[in-house]
């Protein structure tokens, strides 16, 4: 058993030459190989690139909420106007119409006053 402090047959001091050269040109080529990767990392292009893809995500997540949000809206809206089997309900439909054509027309007058 060999003691604290001396070199056994499997330690690294018995290596031959050409083993450290190995180790060497290995760990060479392992720390360009990291280099290289962390210059793409930090080129502006690929920040830039990942800034854009997260902002595009975001955009996205924000539109599709936004959809289903306004989908549900529609949907209640509907349902003011359509009954439980999707025939038309007259009477919540004219007045509605009313209102729409009043404003119309309301508008309309308006512009004309400012254009006379």
């Amino acid at each position: 058993m060999a003691r604290v402090g001396e070199a056994s047959s499997t330690d690294k001091s018995a290596r031959t030459t050409a083993q450290i050269e190995a180790d060497i040109s290995r760990t060479r080529t392992q720390l360009a190989a990291t280099l290289d990767e962390l210059a793409v990392r930090v080129h502006p292009t690929t920040i830039s690139a990942q800034v854009k893809a997260k902002a595009v995500a975001a955009v996205e997540e924000k539109a599709g909420r936004a959809y289903v949000a306004a989908s549900g809206l529609v949907e209640q809206a509907r349902a003011q106007f359509v009954d439980e089997k999707g025939q038309p309900r007259k009477e919540r439909i004219v007045p509605a119409a009313l209102v729409g054509v009043g404003l119309v027309l309301l508008v309309a007058s308006a512009r004309k006053r400012r254009k006379g």
